[in-house]
């Protein structure tokens, strides 16, 4: 009967749990699925890391080449996302071009090294408007259950801290331009340093009714909501990027309500990020 009714009346089959302050996998409404994360997943590349929040399994491969700056910027490098959702993670996603939400989440991902200044680009320029770094980060959906965005910022920071064994800190070879041949010298003996100068972390929210306030949605949930809300805030509880994609309108205090929530999953996934990294130093 309650199979019956979940499939025939969905959006009611979910009232029917949220009158009860609870939701169909068995969550409290403010309940987080369990996040589980591991680094240097990817031997090839230079950072890696793969996050699971609940059934959704997200992976991020950081390469860094070196290519000239752009005229607009000399003296800044850059740093690419790209998202995947290939036909493997979800029989809703289909073969050919990036579909529109592949699209989004990479744009999303794009505003947030921007607004977050995850890595300042500066640092990323090896001569003004000669040589500069490349950070690509493909970040690909192994399984698609809802909340992509939150686990592709963490396996993005994740993986940009797994490119050296000591937080904050990115190592690239030293790279300089010789002078005689106007040719790239990469000395990878030596490394030069570049500091995470900040931490973004996501958290995004369904909203039910206009009134009920859902985290961490699963794919069903998210379907079924009037409106989705993504709040991007750093270590020092600041909003470095905000998404709604249309849908209602939520009351300032409500809206409150998220970025404190918010604020709260940020220091989850910094104590998460920081044990799993200490746990794959080399011992001394």
């Amino acid at each position: 009967m309650a199979a019956g009714f979940k499939t025939a009346e969905p959006l009611e089959y979910h009232r029917s749990f949220l009158k009860e302050n609870c939701r169909p996998d068995g969550r409290e409404l403010g309940e987080f699925r369990l996040t589980t994360l591991n680094i240097g997943s990817i031997n090839t590349a230079d950072g890696s890391a793969l996050v699971k929040i609940g059934n959704t399994t997200v992976i991020c491969g950081i390469k860094a080449e070196l290519a000239a700056p752009s005229t607009d910027a000399p003296d800044k490098g850059y740093i690419v996302p790209n998202v995947d959702l290939p036909p493997l993670c979800s029989s809703r996603f289909r073969p050919g071009p990036p579909g529109e939400q592949a699209q989004a989440a990479s744009q999303f991902i794009a505003d947030v090294i921007d607004g977050s200044k995850i890595i300042k680009k500066e640092e990323l320029c090896i001569e003004k408007s000669k040589l500069c770094w490349v950070l690509y980060c493909d970040i690909i959906c192994l399984d698609y259950d809802g909340n992509l965005l939150d686990a592709c910022v963490i396996t993005l920071l994740a993986a940009l801290k797994n490119i050296t064994h000591f937080s904050f800190v990115v190592q690239l070879p030293t790279v300089t331009i010789n002078k005689e041949t106007d040719l790239a010298d990469v000395d990878i003996q030596h490394k030069r340093h570049l500091h995470i100068n900040k931490q973004p972390v996501a958290s995004t929210f369904a909203v039910f009714d206009d009134t009920v306030i859902i985290v961490d949605p699963t794919a069903e949930e998210e379907s079924l909501a009037s409106s989705l809300i993504t709040a991007v805030t750093d270590e020092d509880d600041q909003i470095c990027a905000f998404h709604k994609p249309g849908g209602t309108p939520l009351s300032a205090e409500k809206l409150q309500d998220c970025i404190t929530r918010a604020v709260m999953r940020h220091r989850e996934i910094d104590r998460l990020i920081d044990k799993v990294i200490e746990s794959t130093k080399p011992s001394k």
